[in-house]
């Protein structure tokens, strides 16, 4: 049984950062894609960044050179640490692992507002 559970989500100014993490449950952490992804209200969930096992990134267009994503196998957490961060970026970020893109077992999302 597989279970992510995030967190480090909230209120931030514009121009903030906050680091999330995702802790994973199981055994395969080490040999699974990890992602994160994000959903504001009205909108579609958005993949935001992805590490493969072997540690290769993906960014998407809208987060590059603001965000970055991490993993530390021994200890079963990916990260995502957001720079930057703009009004925009408001949104319900969820991390999931497995398949391409990361998509077989997802948490249950951590709130990310930013508001002067």
């Amino acid at each position: 049984q597989v279970q992510l559970v995030e967190s480090g989500g909230g209120l931030v100014q514009p121009g903030g950062s906050l680091r999330l993490s995702c802790v994973a449950s199981g055994s395969i952490f080490g040999y699974s894609v990890m992602g994160w992804y994000r959903q504001a209200p009205g909108s579609e969930r958005e993949l935001v960044a992805t590490i493969t096992v072997g540690g290769g990134k993906t960014y998407a267009d809208s987060v590059k050179g603001r965000f970055t994503i991490s993993r530390d196998n021994a200890k079963k957490t990916v990260y995502l640490q957001m720079n930057g961060l703009q009004p925009a970026d408001t949104a319900v970020y969820f991390c999931a692992m497995g398949d391409w893109p990361p998509s077989r077992h997802w948490g249950q999302g951590t709130q990310v507002t930013v508001s002067s």
